[in-house]
């Protein structure tokens, strides 16, 4: 559980500049189609002013193609490390819990599908037990997945809620909407993750890793 969770420390450096990249790239458009302009947010959001605003979603009523690389600039230059990082601390409360619930869990499952005087579990063994972990996992840290999503946002209309942190996104999301908006999109992360962590316990499985580096298999 302790190299889980030190996993998932490290992917959340990694990956979550990414995830704020995804959710910016995916939310595009929206508030324009409303006729509404952005708001500004007490947690950083955006302002409707053109001066020191974020220039890739700023303008509203002329809606502009941004990319990954012109939404990371202006990000980074309008706010700093922090801008890029924005919800970092509700990706740490995800990552971290679902790295600590997939790893052991799977290395439960997978091995009880190893037979007597075989060193491994078959390839299909490998991954369905990578898929039942992820799904489970990304079930279990749903909540928190919706938590980081509403922070990252950060195009809103005018009157659309605004979050000051972890504790205080989870409070309005569960008195304006109740305890079921913390399990939105669940079955489309799973979706996304069984597969993933089932097609990678697959690929760890046949060693491909060992045979690019040259090196010696071993087997746990």
């Amino acid at each position: 559980m302790l190299a889980g969770g030190g996993a998932g420390l490290c992917q959340m450096i990694v990956t979550s500049p990414m995830e704020m990249l995804k959710i910016t790239l995916q939310d595009a458009g929206r508030i324009s189609t409303t006729g509404q302009g952005p708001q500004l947010s007490s947690a950083g959001g955006l302002s409707a002013a053109p001066s020191r605003a974020f220039s890739a979603v700023a303008m509203a009523a002329t809606p502009q193609r941004m990319s990954a690389l012109r939404i990371a600039y202006d990000l980074f230059r309008t706010k700093g490390l922090s801008g890029v990082y924005r919800g970092a601390g509700a990706t740490l409360l995800r990552d971290i819990p679902f790295s600590m619930i997939y790893f052991p869990l799977f290395a439960h499952l997978n091995h009880l599908g190893k037979s007597e005087g075989s060193p491994t579990s078959p390839f299909y063994w490998s991954f369905s037990s990578g898929c039942l972990a992820g799904c489970i996992s990304s079930v279990m840290v749903n909540p928190m997945d919706v938590v980081k999503t509403r922070i990252q946002v950060l195009k809103r209309a005018q009157g659309e809620q605004t979050y000051n942190g972890v504790v205080d996104c989870a409070r309005k999301i569960w008195v304006a909407e109740g305890p079921s908006a913390f399990m939105k999109g669940a079955w489309c992360r799973v979706l996304v993750i069984a597969p993933l962590f089932g097609i990678a316990q697959m690929v760890y499985y046949f060693g491909v890793g060992e045979y690019v580096l040259g090196i010696e298999r071993q087997y746990y």
